[in-house]
């Protein structure tokens, strides 16, 4: 059950992030990247993690998409400058369709997930910074995003040996930057959150909490028993979540879309012969994924120090996409960038020719990909359990940009290894 209307302001963002220690360092452990350029009311975010991995991001609030990165950019510690990654990225659609048949929300175009910003607490942001921004749904300031760092377990470990036969080993763990904010839209919690690793992986992702909402009951057919016995039900429901990217490599707009897949094609002496193929996406795309089936945005102007392009891979998880709507069938969209085109449905900038639609899906109509926009579709059907009473445990959906051949080695690479690049060591 939610009461909330649907709002469309834009918000500014204020309080300006410092960087945020951990436990035993000082302000001199890791220094900072350089500030990127953030425009009218964004502010900026630069961190460098412990293993020399550095991030620098603008960040600011939208009353329907609410946290928005501009300007993203990622230095690996032997870069001589941080690589232009992102120009914007942002929840572009959470589709909440109900099994039942009686009940559906857009909670990004009909309700807006700034609007519904709400105070994050220092026990939710430990060690981190909390920055605020005014909120004109709510006429309030609202602490509305936490920045801070967190292990995420082994960077690498690798036991080799050297030309005497010695054994040596090397192990680190990882660390990365983590961005979110969280909103309140009816019974639900929604965290949009962002996982910027030292190896350059950039992991974008929601989590819905909160609690089941008790006006969303309904019969056996359509739901999981839920307390006592038999009597109430909660309703099995969709939860599509849409991200845009709109890649700026190299601080380009101008970039390459490719497909690739690898099919058996038949049996060697010990195993079968796999083939991959890449196909270069030239037009504008709606496709879905299938076994070994990849895609990713190649930069236009930047190489390596191997001379191979940089590139951004897409790594999707396991994803339910709802068939009942057509542009949440796909699981991901490739379309020539528009400024006006923001949302994967519910888009009613005025800007936006009517005739071109409302939703994603329809503005695959055959353009060619020059400045390509990527949307990311991860479905998933929720089908309640007595466990998710009450706070619902937090479930994740999301997916993942890897850089391939952005660098040279992996920017962890300890420097006695710096010259095991190919097999020319």
């Amino acid at each position: 059950m939610r009461t909330l209307t649907a709002r469309r302001a834009v918000l500014t963002a204020s309080a300006l992030l410092l960087p945020a220690l951990l436990p035993g360092t000082t302000a001199t452990a890791a220094p900072q990247p350089p500030a990127p350029a953030c425009g009218s009311g964004a502010t900026p975010i630069e961190r460098t993690l412990p293993n020399g991995t550095g991030w620098t991001m603008c960040w600011r609030m939208s009353g329907t998409k609410g946290l928005v990165l501009e300007n993203v950019a990622y230095k690996p510690k032997k870069e001589n400058a941080p690589l232009k990654v992102l120009s914007s990225a942002a929840l572009a659609q959470v589709n909440v369709p109900y099994d039942s048949g009686k009940t559906e929300y857009n909670d990004v175009s009909d309700i807006g997930f700034g609007n519904t910003a709400v105070d994050i607490g220092p026990d939710e942001c430990p060690g981190g910074t909390i920055g605020s921004a005014f909120i004109p749904a709510q006429n309030a300031d609202v602490k509305a995003l936490c920045v801070m760092t967190r292990p995420h377990g082994y960077a690498y470990r690798s036991d080799l040996q050297d030309e005497q036969g010695n054994t040596k080993k090397y192990a680190q763990q990882g660390d990365d930057l983590v961005v979110f904010s969280v909103s309140q839209l009816g019974w639900y919690v929604y965290v949009t959150q962002w996982n910027f690793s030292d190896d350059g992986t950039v992991t974008g992702k929601v989590g819905a909490t909160g609690d089941l909402s008790p006006g969303d009951y309904s019969g056996a057919g359509t739901g999981w028993p839920i307390g006592k016995g038999n009597h109430d039900h909660s309703t099995n429901h969709y939860h599509s979540v849409f991200w845009r990217l709109n890649f700026g490599l190299d601080g380009s707009p101008k970039a390459k879309v490719e497909q690739f897949d690898t099919k058996v094609t038949g049996r060697g002496s010990g195993s079968a012969v796999l083939t991959t193929t890449k196909k270069a996406v030239t037009k504008e795309l709606a496709a879905n994924t299938a076994s070994r089936r990849w895609w990713r945005v190649v930069s236009d102007s930047g190489k390596n120090t191997d001379g191979h392009a940089r590139s951004w891979q897409l790594v999707q998880e396991a994803s339910a996409p709802y068939e009942a709507h057509k542009y949440t069938s796909k699981d991901v969209y490739f379309t020539q960038y528009r400024a006006c085109e923001e949302l994967a449905s519910g888009n009613v900038d005025p800007a936006c020719p009517t005739a071109r639609g409302t939703s994603v899906d329809k503005w695959v109509n055959g353009e060619n990909l020059t400045h390509p926009v990527m949307w990311v579709n991860v479905g998933f059907h929720h089908i309640p359990r007595d466990e998710d009473q009450t706070p619902m445990p937090i479930h994740w959906q999301g997916f993942q940009l890897v850089p391939r051949d952005v660098t040279a080695m992996s920017p962890l690479t300890p420097d006695d290894l710096s010259g095991h690049n190919g097999q020319d060591h």
